[in-house]
């Protein structure tokens, strides 16, 4: 006896080897992406373990580059510096970021439009137009500094940290006004409604509910701060050190594994930086 199969009415029944050979495709094309984004990682992470003093063959292993990389006082001095800014353009950044993506999520006022592009107008203009704009801000600022006062400031950490939270402030307004789209305001009248003023209702409902929203800012902010180069090196002054600019130097002198092993710090301050925001977010 001869069983047909059942289909239902007007659907098309792909062939099966059609099907295999569409699922072998589709994971040969997606193999060739993982490698293309995850192969460089992962050799310059093998190469920070090599006795190889170029660092670009295995020649054997060693933590001997993690040692001089720690007894590096220039890298030192140059990381910790960026942690600073960074760290401390993300708290900013993400405080103001987070007021105006309330503000322009919630609000209509005049110029609302016109602000709008210009929270995004760092997001869509080159990062060397940013970092010249900037440089020219500064110097402007100081002419007028200096004519008012008699002493004309210089560039270093100040200036570094302005420019930081002036271009990642746009960033966290975007991941933070995204979270908003989907906010439900009744819950906010409900408790204004049992008693609750307007700062236990933000503190107590509105708050937690963004709150993944704020934390996937503040980290973009935060890493974008921590490796940014081109507004870091046009708003830097004589004598601060930041590891980009830092990095950037060693490396047209001469490639050594300490930069392969300093890469692979940042990587792991990273990913324990997005599992942090993961642990935070299941809790809450």
């Amino acid at each position: 006896m001869i069983e047909l199969s059942q289909t239902q009415p007007g659907r098309a029944v792909a062939p099966v080897g059609r099907s295999n050979a569409g699922s072998a495709l589709l994971g040969f094309h997606s193999l060739l992406m993982y490698l293309f984004l995850y192969a460089p990682i992962v050799v310059l992470v093998v190469f920070s373990f090599t006795t190889d003093s170029f660092g670009v063959r295995w020649t054997g292993f060693t933590l001997q580059w993690y040692e001089r990389l720690f007894a590096d006082n220039r890298l030192m001095g140059a990381a910790m510096n960026t942690l600073t800014v960074a760290l401390i353009s993300t708290l900013v950044a993400t405080t103001i970021g987070t007021m105006l993506a309330l503000a322009m999520e919630r609000y209509r006022f005049r110029m609302r439009g016109g602000l709008e592009a210009l929270l995004y107008l760092p997001i869509v203009i080159p990062e060397i137009v940013m970092a010249l704009a900037l440089l020219a801000f500064f110097a402007f600022s100081f002419g007028i500094i200096d004519a008012l006062t008699g002493s004309r400031p210089t560039m270093g950490l100040g200036t570094v940290i302005i420019s930081h939270i002036a271009f990642t402030i746009s960033f966290v307004v975007v991941v933070v006004r995204t979270s908003l789209k989907g906010f439900d305001m009744r819950l906010e009248e409900a408790a204004q409604d049992l008693g609750a003023n307007e700062w236990n209702t933000f503190r107590h409902i509105t708050l937690p509910l963004i709150l993944p929203g704020i934390i996937g800012g503040a980290l973009l902010g935060f890493t974008i701060s921590l490796d940014d180069f081109i507004i870091t090196f046009f708003t830097t002054g004589p004598g601060v050190s930041l590891l980009p600019v830092e990095v950037y130097g060693q490396v047209k002198r001469a490639i050594t594994p300490k930069i392969n092993a300093l890469s692979t710090i940042m990587l792991l301050l990273s990913i324990s930086l997005v599992f942090l925001s993961q642990f935070l977010q299941r809790r809450r």
